[in-house]
């Protein structure tokens, strides 16, 4: 009902006298934002925690800080394929600051938000602890080893041991540091607690626990609350005469918090004595009520709600895991403008700002602390560190969040199983009794709330299940989209399951044949990209899984699967390398909306709002081929025009295959149109236009406000137009930026699932279908920043076109740009432009397999170098029915190279018609192969064979299979016939448990053969 104690946020409480009250005040809580000017570096020594160390040619960084994003993809990442194949480490951070000497009779805190992971700190050399978990908050007490004039804090933070998560992980402080001073009598960290035991129309009762640390006589607590405008609506005061205070107040007419109206009030908690106030803690809480129904699901202030919400990993978005409050803001309110009311951050809490802007934006929210309850990912918390420390990390997250009106209910696991699930339940009730616990389908036998991840998406499920308790469905819909890119033909992650609804293909034949990679070069079947029609899926359609939740009483809503892309888990859907993220959510890492973004709106939004799929374009599509023109709309009806002639008016239906209007229409070029109309009215319209090869930039910036010390954020986002300026849908041309003034780059990002390119050190990004984003910071006392935006412009295939064009802007980022002189050269054979180039003036034609080189001069200073590759095999991959016929029917496969390796098992490439990159080899001496497969979905037998080979007729070289590190049996490999060609296989089943399984084939004694891949079927 309520939200957490701001005792670290981050303002300075200044000393006021309050006359309303008569009382002065003196030497209150000071709280000063601790996030700048830290010294970085990626190495390990012991003296880097001394007092006194030369740190001067350390990197000089704000916080928050995620050096693994910043140094990017690498083939052979630490993180492996579940981290997106980035790096872990071992990094330190240093900071100098002052004290002054009366600070010293004080109590003051350092407080961190999150360091990922197994942090550990010192000041002035003296170690203070370690904390191993990653996702949580924590603070130390300082004040004995402080000193007057200069301190010195050092931070260690060790990911040395990886993969630590089943997704991509940050690395290092990667969230907010403050630093708190306050009196020796002061309220405790986390310590005040709001509850509202009674809410009526007319009057609601708030009580409130405040926990004091060096309390004495004489002193007293006084509690005021505030309403949303700021003004004092009552106050009680309460001698001190324990650790612990309790007073209770009344409200009348409180307004109710919800989604819709998230109305927040303000306790203030104040130590006074002798009229003089010695702490001050304002908390932000609300009122509202919650009620779980096996019958009828959630219910918010008295009315039946159905939660629309989406999981969602902190690392999803274009920043890896360091955000700043105002492009965390951005990103929640992308995600509440599609209509969502509910979030489960999945699968760990966050930093708390994340829970403040929930609370103001209007998220109810499914606050989860644990992925597993034991390891999960090789080396994860589950492992390292569950046993000593989930009392501790449980302890934080509930005291924090408790006072959150957005946090409804808690989450204390994802997909685990342990008989500790009663003891985590029981000691969460024993921190707040006044919320239910539920977990993503741990022990869900041992929750107050059933909740039921992948298998909640089934036809069998939905329309058989019962319950004696709540349900919720915390994972499902799982769906994939690749921005821009379409199929008409379903496609079954793991072929079709049983128990699922029907999707049936849109067409009798597939009409769309282009891909991100030409499939010859596949490691799998799936490394295509993924419909934009909602037809990619494990086991059910967006659609179709918001009718059975919006019209089954008993299904309290869903998470869908997920509110954006994220780094990592690249190898369960996408089959790893050169695809480095996943691809399940509405948005892309960039932020640009996909086409189920707008489906959602359609169905959860109300301000009229009308989208076509697919976009307009198709150059290599015979004419007359008939395209399934989809409208998402939540208006009564829509009209479709194609080049002004009406095809129709179709209206968006209840059923799940009518949600869409739906048109099929001969492709011919022009202008489709989709005009909106409500009680007969047009309200809203859209349209698109067929679009040549692209000549040119559009360019458009937004500003995201600083806020609670975070400098303004800047997105510059770049569109491939045509001489017409419409959208070239299939734009893939580098853009190169040059960026000067008091902003600096945070990432570019382009939403591209298989481009490594540097996010951060490059100075280009190429186009994704057309679009491409820089994200950039304000520096402080920011003046004056531009970028430079330069491309060079053409069909990368030269297919619509041979003609190129360069593009050079500059755009003013703060204040106004002076005018600049541009020049341009170039090159067509691969000469230097800086000493050969021609001067660029107008459109240049090319031929196939051409290189152009280009430099950018601004009033005759070089200041962007830049190349493109045109040619029939540049870019995407353009092919016909038969290009995938290859994969037809296939399973899953696993890479042998790909998986991690131990011992004497080594990657090689020495053999032929191996899949993927090579294959595992022991040359005589002995190791293990680890795969790892997720399971999404119920516990169950899954076939699994290896592919491998060996010409040793006189030897089996006999190898032991572990599934979850238990012993399933011994494979005896027979002779092949030969050591270069002659693959065969070996089967057997295992039982795969629900979320992560590991597979691990581990020699005997006697080595082991070739090992190609594994299939899971």
């Amino acid at each position: 009902m309520l939200n957490r104690t701001y005792l670290f946020h981050f303002k300075i409480v200044k000393s006021i006298a309050f006359l309303l009250i008569s009382l002065s005040c003196f030497s209150q809580r000071i709280e000063t934002n601790f996030n700048n000017n830290w010294r970085f570096i990626l190495d390990d020594k012991a003296a880097y925690s001394n007092e006194i160390f030369n740190d001067n040619s350390w990197d000089n960084l704000n916080i928050p800080h995620d050096w693994s994003f910043e140094k990017g993809v690498r083939k052979g990442g630490d993180q492996g394929q579940g981290g997106g194949y980035h790096d872990g480490g071992i990094g330190w951070y240093r900071k100098s600051f002052n004290v002054k000497k009366e600070s010293l009779s004080k109590t003051t805190y350092i407080n961190f938000d999150g360091v990922y992971m197994n942090s550990e700190v010192w000041v002035n050399g003296q170690y203070l602890g370690k904390r191993p978990y990653g996702y949580i908050s924590f603070r130390y007490d300082i004040s004995k080893y402080l000193k007057d004039g200069t301190n010195t804090i050092a931070v260690r933070v060790d990911n040395s041991l990886e993969p630590s998560a089943r997704w991509y992980h940050p690395c290092g402080i990667y969230a907010p540091v403050s630093l708190i001073e306050v009196n020796k009598s002061h309220i405790a960290p986390n310590g005040v607690f709001i509850t509202t035991p009674k809410i009526e129309a007319s009057q609601a009762i708030v009580k409130v626990n405040v926990d004091y640390v060096n309390v004495s006589e004489k002193q007293e607590c006084k509690v005021t609350v505030l309403s949303p405008e700021g003004k004092v609506l009552k106050t009680t005061s309460q001698k001190i005469i324990d650790t612990k205070v309790t007073l209770t107040l009344q409200v009348e007419n409180p307004k109710l918090w919800s989604p819709e109206t998230p109305v927040l009030y303000k306790l203030r908690s104040q130590i006074i004595k002798n009229k003089q106030v010695l702490d001050e803690v304002e908390t932000t809480f609300g009122f509202r009520t919650v009620a779980w129904k096996t019958e009828t699901g959630f219910w918010l202030n008295g009315e039946n709600v159905k939660l629309k919400g989406v999981c969602e990993h902190w690392e999803g978005g274009p920043v890896g895991g360091a955000w700043t409050k105002p492009m965390l803001r951005w990103k929640l309110q992308l995600l509440k403008d599609m209509g969502i009311n509910a979030i489960r951050p999945s699968h760990n809490p966050t930093p708390p700002m994340f829970y403040d802007i929930c609370d103001e934006i209007g998220l109810l929210v499914m606050d989860e602390i644990f992925d597993g309850w034991h390891k999960k990912a090789p080396e994860d918390y589950g492992k390292q560190a569950f046993d000593a420390w989930w009392q501790h990390d449980m302890q934080e997250w509930i005291t924090r969040d408790r006072n959150h009106p957005s946090v409804f209910v808690w989450s204390l696991g994802n997909e685990t199983h342990s008989d500790i699930a009663p003891e985590l339940v029981k000691f969460g009730k024993s921190l707040d009794p006044t919320r239910l616990f539920s977990s993503g389908a741990g022990n869900p036998e041992d929750m107050e709330i059933t909740g039921i991840n992948g298998g909640s998406e089934t036809q069998s499920f939905l329309e058989s299940a019962r319950f004696d308790k709540p349900f919720v469905s915390t994972e499902a819909p799982h769906t994939w989209q690749t921005r821009g890119y379409y199929r008409t033909h379903t496609w079954w992650r793991d072929n079709e399951l049983p128990g699922t609804y029907e999707l049936p293909n849109l067409t009798e034949k597939e009409i769309f044949f282009y891909e991100g990679l030409d499939p010859k070069k596949w490691k799998n079947r799936k490394q295509r990209f993924n419909s934009s029609y909602d037809n990619a899926t494990v086991r059910i359609s967006a659609r179709k899984n918001w009718e059975v939740m919006r019209d089954t009483p008993w299904h309290s809503g869903h998470f869908r699967w997920t509110g954006f892309d994220y780094y990592g888990e690249a190898g369960l859907v996408h089959g790893g390398l050169p695809f480095n993220l996943f691809m399940g959510g509405a948005l892309d890492v960039a932020g640009f909306e996909k086409d189920l973004y707008h489906f959602y709106q359609s169905q959860w939004t109300k301000e009229p709002m009308v989208h076509i799929l697919p976009h307009w374009t198709h150059p290599r599509m015979k004419k007359g081929t008939v395209i399934p023109v989809w409208v998402y709309s939540n208006a009564d009806e829509v009209e479709l025009f194609l080049n002004g002639k009406s095809l129709g008016k179709d209206k968006p239906g209840t059923v799940w295959n009518e949600m869409q209007c739906e048109w099929m229409v001969p492709y011919e070029e022009g202008k489709l149109e989709a005009v909106a109309y409500k009680n007969g009215i047009e309200v809203k319209r859209t349209s698109m236009v067929t679009s040549k090869a692209p000549s040119q930039l559009k360019n458009s910036l937004i500003k995201l406000d600083a806020e609670d010390g975070f400098s303004a954020s800047y997105i510059l986002t770049s569109e491939a137009l045509n001489a017409n300026k419409t959208l070239y849908p299939y734009g893939e041309n580098r853009v190169y930026y040059a960026i000067t003034g008091d902003v600096e780059k945070v990432s570019m990002e382009n939403g591209n699932p298989i481009d490594s390119i540097s996010r951060t050190k490059s100075d280009f990004r190429s186009l994704f279908f057309g679009k491409g984003r820089l994200f950039l910071r304000e520096k402080d006392n920011a003046k004056k920043a531009s970028v430079i935006t330069a491309s060079i412009l053409g069909d990368k295939a030269l297919f619509l076109s041979n003609k190129i064009t360069i593009d050079v802007k500059e755009i003013a980022v703060i204040g106004k740009t002076s005018k600049s002189n541009f020049e341009i050269f170039y090159t067509t054979n691969g000469a230097d432009p800086l000493n050969e180039g021609v001067i660029y003036t107008n459109p240049f034609e090319v031929k196939d397999n051409t290189t152009i080189k280009a430099i950018v001069k601004q009033n005759g200073k070089l200041v962007l170098t830049m190349e493109e590759t045109f040619g029939p095999n540049e870019g995407l991959f353009w092919g016909d029915e038969h290009s995938v016929d290859m994969w037809k029917g296939r399973g899953v496969n696993i890479s042998a190279e790909e998986a991690i390796l131990s011992g004497g098992a080594h990657a090689s490439n020495d053999a032929q018609h191996f899949k993927g990159t090579g294959f595992v080899k022991f040359d005589n001496k002995e190791g293990s192969i680890t795969f790892y497969q997720e399971n999404d979905g119920e516990a169950g037998d899954f076939s699994i064979r290896f592919r491998y080979m060996h010409n040793d007729k006189d030897k089996q070289y006999p190898m032991k299979l572990f599934v979850n590190d238990t012993y399933v049996k011994t494979f005896e490999f027979k002779a092949t016939g030969g050591w270069i060609q002659n693959w065969a296989f070996v089967n057997t089943i295992v039982v795969f448990k629900s979320g992560a399984n590991s597979i691990r084939l581990e020699t005997t004694g006697e080595s082991g053969p070739f090992i190609d891949e594994m299939f899971v079927d």
